[in-house]
């Protein structure tokens, strides 16, 4: 029997299936500033969500952080006991100064947002399921495995959110995980290396962090990119592959990870896309969703520019004013007139592929 958890207890219906909480943000005396990473994004997109009266607190629905229970779905006793170590936890988020404080400070500053955003991540899983879509605001954290993290992921968010689907919801035995992070994602890739319920479709900059050979032979449809890759052939990319990778195997729920960092300018990322670009790239990957009534979660997982946040909350209001995300949608899953005009119009779109 799956043990008891607060992750899976429902939100109000009012809520729309947006998971936040203001415990994701990472702030302790500027050592955040010390990573490239803009540590508090997810705080930025919220606001900028509510600037545009899209949302407002209460009707988001608020993250619960993951409990030692909850992690150990997946992660080994081990690798949780190695967090206790701050250097492990500094290695891991590529902060170095962090190996010099207290774990206990460690643990409240560094290790407790990630485990916040991981139980967001959890928790969408399920919202996605019922209510047809859902969106983590933080999360993505695919770099971490179930007994190794790296590259700023301490616990292994997607993994988690799939395997409690298979574990406690019925219907759901298949998922696929659409990574579009500038990096490749090698933690779910070594988490579902064999397991055939688990589809993997990867685009990513094939020269950077963190080339794991290994890892890449568990993904399905492999999209390698060169570096500077510009929206126009991104783009193709991405629609051509979304649509074979859901033609070829059709799970019961798609993991969307929706890095930003392919952002042109990412100091990290070494891709060349634009703001439009970026926005366009989910456009396709939630009408290729909503078309085929597949239930989608997006976990925004990398992005180390200021202007990201402004660009995940103009992708999520083009999503809202596309009626490819809205409350009523969501609760009457996908035969939504609007969505299916939409979906219409959308073949005819991508033909005349416009990024102005």
């Amino acid at each position: 029997r799956p043990h008891r958890t607060a992750l899976y207890e429902d939100p109000p219906a009012a809520c729309w299936p947006i998971v936040y909480s203001p415990d994701y943000n990472i702030t302790f005396v500027g050592l955040e500033k010390l990573h490239p990473f803009d540590a508090g994004k997810w705080g930025k997109v919220i606001n900028f969500l509510k600037e545009e009266k899209l949302i407002a607190d209460d009707l988001i629905v608020q993250a619960r952080e993951a409990t030692d229970e909850d992690l150990l779905v997946v992660h080994t006793r081990r690798y949780l006991n190695k967090l206790k170590w701050s250097f492990v936890v500094a290695t891991i988020t590529e902060i170095p100064p962090v190996a010099f404080l207290p774990n206990f400070v460690v643990q409240r500053k560094v290790l407790k947002p990630l485990r916040t955003q991981t139980g967001g991540t959890i928790m969408a899983g399920k919202l996605a399921v019922d209510r047809g879509w859902a969106i983590n605001v933080g999360g993505g954290f695919h770099h971490c495995s179930s007994d190794k993290g790296g590259g700023f992921c301490a616990y292994a968010d997607i993994t988690l959110a799939i395997k409690f689907l298979f574990e406690r919801v019925q219907g759901v035995s298949k998922a696929t995980i659409i990574d579009l992070d500038a990096h490749q994602g090698n933690g779910h890739e070594r988490d579902f290396m064999d397991d055939h319920r688990v589809y993997i479709m990867d685009a990513y900059n094939r020269y950077i962090y963190p080339g794991d050979g290994f890892a890449k032979r568990a993904i399905k449809r492999k999209v390698e990119l060169e570096w500077g890759t510009e929206d126009t052939e991104y783009l193709q990319k991405v629609h051509t592959h979304v649509e074979g990778a859901l033609n070829e195997f059709k799970p019961d729920i798609i993991v969307y990870n929706a890095g930003t960092d392919i952002l042109d300018g990412d100091p990290l990322g070494g891709l060349a896309v634009s703001p439009q670009g970026i926005v366009k790239r989910d456009e396709i990957v939630f009408k290729a969703a909503r078309r085929r009534r597949i239930p989608i979660l997006m976990v925004t997982s990398g992005g180390y520019q200021k202007r990201t946040a402004r660009i995940i909350a103009d992708s999520i209001l083009n999503l809202h004013s596309l009626g490819l995300i809205d409350k009523e949608l969501a609760a009457s899953g996908a035969g939504n007139p609007k969505v299916e005009q939409m979906i219409r119009d959308s073949a005819q779109d991508f033909s005349n592929l416009s990024l102005q």
